[in-house]
């Protein structure tokens, strides 16, 4: 039985992540939802055009508003800043990757951990 995942974030680590998912584990591994405020066709466009250049040629396509199909898998899509909001579980993910730069739940880094260094 395989593994259901869902996707919070879906930048550059979100669709990396969801493409070494289809590139390695294709039968093992199912995303089931994805959350990211952009809306789904950009990322649609963003995750082909991130395909075609790494060669991992998939076919993709917009459904509704909602959905993304990947290989003939639908996939929820989301667009919550909330991720606590989200029914995880009722989309039936087992885990949920957090993929965001940034997070309400995670701690801020310290403001001496944000000032550049000079280098002699």
């Amino acid at each position: 039985m395989a593994v259901r995942v869902g996707i919070n974030g879906f930048g550059r680590i979100g669709r990396l992540t969801l493409r070494a998912i289809l590139k390695h584990h294709p039968e093992g591994i199912d995303v089931v939802a994805i959350n990211d405020l952009t809306d789904v066709k950009t990322n649609a466009h963003l995750f082909q055009v991130g395909l075609d250049l790494w060669a991992v040629r998939r076919a993709k396509s917009v459904r509704r508003k909602t959905n993304l199909s990947s290989t003939g898998k639908k996939i929820a899509v989301f667009a919550e800043r909330d991720p606590a909001v989200i029914p995880w579980d009722r989309v039936g993910a087992d885990i949920v990757i957090e993929s965001l730069a940034s997070s309400p739940t995670r701690p801020k880094p310290s403001p001496i951990a944000n000032t550049a260094s000079r280098r002699s």
